[in-house]
């Protein structure tokens, strides 16, 4: 590890601690040439995942990617960023855990929507209608009697 300030390339960790949920490790290093102290995260290095658009394009997967459209629809509803995290973590998950290489879009969509739904009706519902591209109402109504339903 390359210190950020003189680029020495030796270091000792000085703590380490888990980090998100013990997604990651939180280490503290501190230079050995300059004692420059300064942060790092460890996280499992996962294999390369591609999602399947509708038109059949295939894109990497992105983490900050799939945060930022959860944000962008839905973020208001939530106290803070961290439960988008969270919440994009049970998802990336998930994802992983089906064992392949290519997910498609769909698939994507269902796990944030059931992520939703345990956490904020409202929010569910907002992104339903963009997701599912509600063209009447009574698309919109039929969403809201499946969630009634669930809860």
């Amino acid at each position: 590890m390359r210190c950020p300030k003189c680029s020495f390339e030796d270091a000792k960790v000085v703590e380490s601690r888990d980090a998100n949920d013990g997604d990651a490790i939180r280490r503290r290093r501190e230079c050995l040439g300059c004692k420059h102290r300064y942060t790092t995260y460890e996280r499992i290095e996962r294999p390369n995942l591609a999602i399947v658009k509708k038109d059949g394009e295939r894109e990497l997967y992105d983490r900050k990617k799939l945060f930022a459209a959860i944000h962008r629809s839905v973020g208001k509803f939530f106290n803070t960023d961290l439960e988008i995290e969270q919440m994009v973590s049970h998802v990336e998950d998930a994802l992983y855990s089906e064992g392949v290489s290519e997910i498609p879009s769909r698939v994507v969509g269902d796990l944030v929507m059931a992520e939703l739904a345990k956490r904020n009706e409202v929010a569910y519902v907002r992104f339903a209608s963009v997701y599912r591209e509600f063209r009447s109402l009574n698309e919109f109504e039929e969403t809201l009697k499946q969630l009634r339903q669930t809860s």
